[in-house]
């Protein structure tokens, strides 16, 4: 059908439709002039002086879809399919890590590649951060066919800082990490952290997050288990529907109140082969050994539920994987057609945008492959995870890619390959034409081309204000798990909770201040204490010789040793005074050496001081139960398989596991 009937078709069927007077919605512009047409104002994006089909609101998304996209040129759609990296300055800016953005390289990006999506990785204040996001927006306005900008951004709202995984940003409320909320197993708290989500992201102008997880947190020494919902599939199935309907506004699909979610990683990713992470070349493989990748899948149907926007593929390449009787081919998902058009779009039906992770088409270096020295610190032009596909070119990667299902390559601003591999005959100009429409659908469903802008002041009003913090921080109270409650032998009762009153108080790695506020007193030497608080970072150490991310990652060791200040603390403290020991569970700890020393025994998903004080005093209870096994010793965790899910033998706690006051 020629294109121009389609689009008159779309017209009059949308004019039927819509059966009354349409409301004009509020349309943010700077450069762009406004239209009239019956009555109506529409922005002039393309600066022709009259009303286009793309630019009239009144019409379905697909419809203007259609029509802008006739209009883009091969290089225009090109620009669509690459997700970059917003260039900020400072002392990481090629990392996108600096105080501001580069405006300058915006502008480039922008008007001579035609990106229009981005990754933030910039921090600050609230409002800040809204005008910065806004000045990109003024720059996308002003080009040739005024197409918005989205901006995306790794998970903000936790504890946890791993560069390319995670962010800790003060300018918004603070939650536990998504362990927390399966360790708390309640869905209505879930939908309504994504919302919380979603509001604070759109104040500042994010318009699509990166997450959830959905990986199923099966192999106890992995690396990225903190943002999954654990190892239970159900349990992770529930919490990533309910994540996923509180951020997109609804589990309808994508309106213009929606916050576009991003599920991840497709799949099998939290099989990582001996616990080795796929952002390093040794941690390419996913173990599939124990024949369970079915049960993998499970947590991305909630996701499918409630109509996720889009999916991104794991770096992993699965072995031991077959589907519909064939096996796998060993290339990471990315390029992986089984697992993409044929799994995913074929028997899932899934008809979002899948949008690749970081840098699989990048070359992956000397230093990438076998580590660099010690001290030395890899540069973002060896970081590459070409896995299964290193010998290809670059050009031949972004085909395979894309050939083999991904609307969008994660990581760059090279639009031209894209354009380049469709003159080579590598890639089809209609595979262009159906993934550039794809990610413009998003843009219009979300409202972006009627108002790409956040009022500045305003965010600095929703983004972190009291009510979100004080939800955050009880959730982060609600989700410890106590897993150990002595009794104090003076009086025969259980330690916690402890009435402060005339309380002596000895401290490791926790605020006196906060203490004092409840109505301790501090003192310095455990001995003159009624009691002592000892907080711990989780173990972590790389033992791979190779690592190249893991100087970043927490990966290795999961159980305590006297080179730990914090254990040998409790070692010496624990037969003075009744103690409580608390650490973070963002993985299965194997807590065997420190059961018998601590009095109580806490594991949190991330805590601040002010609700770890009101969790020691009772005025909110322990709620979290185990989102995982916690293994006895290393042996048991070196016998379990990596993708099968309550199989660690004699577990110290078992999965479920949790007492209250």
């Amino acid at each position: 059908m020629h294109s121009r009937f389609f689009l008159l078709v779309l017209l009059v069927c949308a004019t039927a439709a819509i059966g009354g007077a349409p409301k004009q919605p509020a349309l943010g512009h700077r450069s762009a002039l406004l239209l009239t047409v019956d009555g109506l104002t529409f922005k002039d994006l393309n600066k022709n002086g009259k009303l286009d089909p793309y630019e009239d609101w009144r019409l379905p998304a697909e419809a203007r879809v259609a029509d802008l996209v006739q209009r883009l040129s091969l290089e225009e759609l090109a620009g669509l399919m690459v997700h970059g990296t917003l260039p900020s300055i400072g002392p990481m800016a090629p990392l996108g890590v600096g105080k501001e953005y580069d405006l300058v390289k915006v502008r480039q990006f922008i008007a001579e590649d035609h990106v229009n999506t981005f990754i933030t990785r910039l921090n600050g204040s609230a409002e800040f951060f809204a005008k910065q996001n806004n000045e990109v927006q003024t720059i996308a306005e002003a080009s040739r066919w005024g197409i918005p900008v989205t901006i995306s951004s790794d998970p903000r709202h936790h504890f946890e800082q791993v560069l390319g995984a995670t962010m800790q940003d003060r300018a918004f409320s603070m939650w536990p990490e998504p362990l927390g909320f399966a360790a708390l197993n309640d869905p209505e708290l879930t939908r309504r952290f994504g919302d919380v989500v979603r509001q604070e992201y759109e104040a500042v102008g994010i318009r699509e997050s990166l997450a959830p997880q959905a990986d199923l947190a099966t192999e106890p020494r992995w690396a990225r288990i903190n943002g999954t919902f654990g190892e239970d599939a159900d349990t992770a199935k529930g919490m990533v529907e309910a994540y996923v309907a509180g951020i997109q506004n609804g589990a309808d699909g994508l309106n213009p109140g929606s916050v576009v979610a991003v599920v991840k990683h497709w799949a099998g990713y939290g099989a990582a082969k001996d616990g080795w992470d796929g952002h390093n070349y040794y941690g390419r493989y996913a173990d599939f050994s124990g024949h369970n990748f079915a049960q993998h899948l499970i947590p991305f149907t909630g996701a499918f539920t409630a109509h996720v926007g889009s999916v991104m593929p794991t770096y992993s390449v699965l072995q031991d994987v077959a589907i519909d009787g064939k096996p796998l081919e060993q290339v990471g998902a990315g390029f992986n057609h089984q697992l993409l058009s044929d799994l995913l779009r074929g028997q899932y039906g899934f008809h979002g945008v899948i949008v690749s992770d970081w840098a699989i088409t990048n070359d992956c270096s000397e230093a990438c492959r076998n580590g660099t020295a010690a001290g030395v610190k890899p540069t973002p032009a060896e970081i590459g995870m070409p896995w299964g596909v290193e010998t290809l070119t670059k050009a031949q990667r972004f085909a395979k890619a894309i050939n083999a299902g991904v609307d969008q390559i994660g990581g760059t601003e090279q639009s031209n390959i894209i354009v380049e591999d469709v003159h080579k005959g590598l890639i089809s100009e209609a595979r262009v034409r159906e993934a550039a429409s794809g990610i413009l659908l998003q843009k219009f469903q979300i409202g972006l081309f009627e108002q790409p802008y956040v009022d500045e002041a305003k965010a600095a009003v929703i983004a972190g204000n009291r009510d979100f913090v004080a939800e955050g921080q009880a959730a982060q109270a609600r989700a410890v798990v106590l897993l150990e409650n002595g009794r104090v032998p003076a009086t025969g009762q259980p330690l916690l909770p402890v009435t402060p009153k005339n309380k002596k108080i000895y401290l490791y790695g926790v605020s006196a201040k906060a203490a004092e506020a409840v109505g301790f007193i501090v003192v310095t030497d455990a001995a003159q204490a009624d009691l002592a608080i000892i907080r711990a970072p989780a173990p972590y150490e790389s033992e791979h010789p190779n690592f190249f991310f893991g100087s970043r990652q927490h990966e290795g060791r999961l159980a305590f040793t006297e080179q730990d200040a914090a254990y040998a603390e409790l070692l010496r403290v624990g037969p003075m005074v009744p103690t409580v020991f608390l650490t973070t569970l963002e993985r299965p700890l194997i807590l065997t050496n420190v059961q018998p020393h601590a009095t109580a025994l806490l594991g949190d998903f991330g805590i601040s001081d002010e609700p770890l004080f009101a969790l020691i005093t009772g005025k909110v209870a322990p709620g979290g139960h185990l989102p995982f096994e916690l293994p006895s010793s290393v042996e048991a965790v070196k016998e379990q398989k990596s993708d099968r899910p309550h199989d660690s033998q004699s577990p110290l706690f078992p999965f479920g596991f949790g007492l209250h006051y």
